[in-house]
């Protein structure tokens, strides 16, 4: 039998190459992703075995034992401390005899309401929510077993109110769950309405799921961005290229998915997405009617936004300026990340006088946003 490729070992080469730096956080949580790897590798070969030998099986004991249930993992800690990277690891070393799905967090309860949409207006199906939960957990089960979630977050009341009765579904059907998220399970929805309900979701979650804390002291996507910088300019190639070079690398190279935020009936669509980081143009953001609500919103779904092709604003686009203005706000006070591509530096994107005074704050906070100090905020 060819010797497995298990997280411990990828991890390792990836050290012996270079690739990563040694890191005792993440070596704790490689632990973890293998002891579940092997698990599940139990799972899986023992259901094999059962299928093949089905005919059979009352005489041969072994086959009547059957693994319990492989025990998923949460890990939680601040951005950049490669939870992103050490999840896609454990996923590329799973066999293909294991379905599995990797899917952003947002985007799972998206498919999720789309699902219930489409099933409430058809026209022969009456369930509501309680009915569309388990036929949704067994369309997931039919395409993966083992789910991994990035960027687990709760911060809708629809969401919040469901997910209890969803993940049960999906654990009594054998589904193993693995995520990321910056917060620990017990700061879910914190603040939240009605989070009394919200709070048997979070013991179901501890008692299926392993909690580790990657406490690593490195944030490197802070180290990245300081060494690549955030603000480029003018607009042109050459800008556009070392756009594409910092997303690729915050992004570990994962392929971008497309996602759409809802804002009370408004709906702002992100072209490409992937590990938290959200692409924009200025056009997307400052030349619709978008307020400090929807910028918000992509605060709450994105540590680190792109916002490209600015371009200097005159007395003509006094309208985009003051949408720009609040952009940068928003994004400040949030402590997000902020990468722009632009056609002048910040003290000169503005030429007009409407709000020459104001856009001083937005040049020093542009300014400020791509110090070393502001990267490291949390």
């Amino acid at each position: 039998m060819p010797q497995r490729k298990a997280p411990q070992k990828l991890y390792q080469s990836r050290l012996d190459e270079g690739i990563l730096k040694p890191d005792p956080a993440q070596q704790r949580a490689v632990k973890s992703l293998e002891r579940l790897y092997w698990e599940l590798v139990e799972i899986s070969e023992h259901s094999a075995a059962c299928r093949g030998w089905r005919a059979i099986k009352e005489k041969i004991p072994f086959l009547n034992t059957a693994p319990g249930p492989a025990r998923g993992l949460y890990m939680y800690g601040g951005v950049g401390r490669g939870k992103s990277m050490l999840m896609d690891l454990f996923y590329d070393c799973l066999p293909n005899s294991i379905p599995k799905r990797r899917v952003h967090f947002h985007a799972f309860m998206l498919e999720l309401h789309d699902y219930h949409h489409a099933r409430r207006n058809s026209a022969d199906v009456c369930e509501g929510m309680d009915g569309i939960l388990p036929l949704f957990a067994e369309r997931i089960v039919e395409r993966a077993r083992v789910l991994c979630f990035d960027e687990f977050h709760v911060t809708d009341v629809a969401d919040a109110m469901i997910l209890g009765r969803l993940f049960r579904h999906l654990f009594e059907r054998g589904v193993v769950v693995v995520a990321t998220s910056n917060w620990e399970p017990d700061r879910l929805y914190e603040g939240g309405l009605q989070r009394d309900r919200f709070l048997p979701f979070i013991a179901l979650l501890k008692e299926k799921m392993e909690v580790l804390y990657l406490d690593s002291s490195t944030d490197y996507r802070t180290k990245f961005l300081a060494q690549e910088g955030t603000y480029f300019w003018p607009l042109g190639h050459e800008t556009m290229r070392h756009a594409n070079t910092v997303f690729n690398g915050l992004t570990d190279n994962a392929l971008p998915d497309t996602d759409m935020l809802e804002v009370k009936g408004r709906t702002i669509r992100v072209d490409a997405v992937a590990r938290g980081v959200a692409r924009f143009s200025f056009a997307q953001l400052c030349e619709q009617p978008h307020g400090a609500e929807d910028y918000l919103e992509i605060t709450n779904n994105y540590h680190t936004v792109f916002v490209e092709g600015v371009p200097t604003l005159g007395y003509d686009r006094r309208n985009e300026a003051k949408r720009l203005m609040i952009l940068i706000d928003t994004l400040y006070e949030a402590g997000t990340k902020l990468v722009m591509t632009a056609d002048a530096l910040p003290d000169e994107l503005y030429r007009g006088h409407d709000y020459a005074f104001e856009f001083k704050r937005t040049v020093s906070r542009l300014q400020e946003m791509q110090s070393a100090e502001y990267l490291r905020r949390g």
